[in-house]
This record gives C-alpha cells, structure tokens and sequence, in this order.
C-alpha cells in the first residue's frame, strides 16, 4: 500500500522531469518556471480550469509569443539583408512566422508530441502545432526575456531549420501572384466566399473561391479566410498553367465582357426639338369667337351657334350701310375681325 502511494507521489515528478529534458533537448533552454511551458503546451480542447472558474490553455501565450516572434524574426531579418527595403524584409518576416511554416517546425521539433490535447483534435487541427510554437516562445519570453527568444530563434531555428536566403526568395504567396497575373492581363477576379461553418472542436471553417470572368476557380477550406483564399488562389494558378481549356474560358468570357462594353451605340440621340405641346388645326382659327364662360343656365338660354362660313361675319356691325361708304365698311370688318 505504501509502496503505491510512493509511486503516485513519484509519477508527476518524473513526467516533469521528462518534461524538463524534453523541452531543454527542443529549445536549449532550461525551464525556470514549468508551469509556463506546460500552459504553453495545453491546448483549449483539455477544457481545464483554474480555481477560479477560467480557462487553462495556451491561447494567451500563443497571442504573446506571436508579437514576440514579429519583433524577434524581425531584427533577425533587418540585420541579415543589409540594405533591403521595407517590403522585402516583411515578405521575409511573414514567410517565416507564417502558419504553414510553424507547423513545419513544430512537426520537425518535436512540439507536436508534447502537447496535451483531447485526442481526436490532434490529427485534425491544422494550426494545431504552430500555435503551441508561439506559445512555447511566449513562455520562454516570460521565463527568460526577449534575449533568451532571440538565442532560440537564432541558434535552434535559424541556424539549424531554415535558410534564410532560401526562404527570403521563395514564393509562397499565392493570392499575390493571381493578383498580379490577373492585373497584367486585365481579368476581372475576386474572391467568393461559399461557406463558413464550424468543426467539432467550435473552430470556424471557411470554403472560399475565385471567380475569374464569371469563370469558377479552384476551390481552397482552411481555419480563416485568409488561408482559404490562398489555397483556391494556387488551385486556380495550377489549373492555369496546366489546363487550357480553363484559361480559354477564361479569355473567351474576357472577350465577350470587353466586346459588350466596346461595342458603339448605333442609334444617335436626335436634336430636333419637337413642339408637340402646340395644337395643330385643320382649319384656320375664327378669332370672332369668344371664350364661353362655364355657366350652365348662360348656356342653355344661349341660342344654337349658326353654322360657321369661310366668309366674315358682318352682322354685329350697326351702323346703317346707307350711311357708310364702302370703306368704312371695309374697315369696320377688319377692326372687327381683329378685336380682342
């Protein structure tokens, strides 16, 4: 019995003590505060918690070893190329601290073996190994400084894992060069986003597409929608160097778009200015007639107008003819067929 309770005594002592050599033989860094490292090491999955209720992971490392990480391989980069301008160093930079990278280094390490999950997220959980890397160097920085972070990265990453002239001119942006290609060629592209959704582990899960000319593109999945654009970008940049047909379509819709919005208008504005508000009359307009106001008893006492003749109509005048030579008859009628 007693021997029992020595080994449950002994066992986390000894898992500690693999824990210290392991990470040691990793970082070349012995652990002051353990504690750290095996938070670092903790993914959300294990669902821990501490006495007060809160969450137990490597999240808060992984969010301070990220800007550790930036400003680390970032004087690494800058005194490395001498020279270079500000938008190679950070190509070079985010090369090396990108995702992809990460996991790389963490699978080569050993990092994945170490970490504490719930099991069934290992295989699946792609960033899985590279966020426990940002937390590891997270840990160390608050274990040992920024010093310690920089010694690791120079001596165990740089030195030993990556070339880092090798990687300064090597591409590795897709969605970059399916930009520039798209410009140089002047294809209308975007970036269509079809799915979000969320895995088993409550992780977000984006499908996203290019569409080239209305032409669908490859198709890219990944945990953000940065990652999802940059693999429908080198799926769509495969296809266009290894299937002709596809960039055919591509052009012959290019070619219809720019043919439609080329092709001239055939018919021309007319400048003929119409004046259609102006009532045409078939026959001259008899000036004698007055405006008849809308009174209903003045219409019905009025008498049936007389059928109207080519002629002037003379009757209104008074004076007795007897009296009136021929032209102040002639000249009644016109002041009469004048008059207002």
């Amino acid at each position: 019995m007693l021997n029992r309770i020595i080994d449950r005594i002994r066992l986390p002592f000894r898992k500690e003590k693999e824990l210290f050599s392991s990470l040691y033989q990793i970082t070349g860094i012995y652990p002051h505060n353990i504690e750290y490292y095996q938070q670092a090491l903790m993914h959300k999955s294990v669902a821990k918690r501490n006495a007060n209720g809160k969450p137990v992971n490597n999240e808060r490392l992984e969010f301070l070893g990220d800007a550790i990480l930036d400003a680390v391989v970032g004087d690494i980069v800058y005194r490395h190329f001498d020279g270079k301008r500000e938008g190679f160093l950070t190509n070079t930079r985010s090369k090396i601290v990108q995702r992809e990278t990460l996991n790389k280094l963490a699978q080569e390490m050993g990092i994945n073996q170490l970490i504490l999950s719930s099991g069934h997220t290992s295989s699946h959980n792609s960033y899985m190994g590279g966020n426990a890397f940002e937390a590891l160097v997270g840990a160390i920085y608050l274990d040992h400084g920024y010093n310690a972070c920089m010694r690791f990265m120079e001596k165990r990453i740089l030195n030993q894992l990556i070339n880092l002239d090798k990687v300064a001119y090597k591409e590795v942006n897709f969605k970059s060069k399916l930009i520039e290609w798209s410009q140089k060629n002047r294809v209308n592209m975007e970036f269509k986003l079809l799915e979000q959704k969320k895995d088993e582990n409550n992780s977000p899960v984006f499908t996203c597409q290019v569409i080239l000319e209305g032409v669908e593109g490859g198709r890219g999945t990944g945990y953000s929608k940065k990652e999802s654009q940059q693999q429908a970008a080198k799926q769509t940049l495969d296809r266009l160097r290894k299937k002709p047909q596809f960039i055919d379509a591509v052009f012959a819709a290019k070619t219809n778009r720019t043919k439609m919005e080329e092709e001239p208008v055939q018919t021309v504005p007319d400048t003929e200015v119409k004046d259609d508000f102006i009532i045409v009359r078939s026959e001259p307009l008899d000036e004698t007639v007055k405006p008849v106001k809308n009174d209903r008893k003045a219409t019905a006492e009025k008498p049936a107008a007389e059928p109207q003749t080519d002629e002037f109509d003379l009757s209104d005048i008074t004076a007795n003819p007897g009296e009136m030579t021929k032209e102040d008859i002639i000249a009644a009628a016109e002041a009469a067929a004048f008059a207002e």
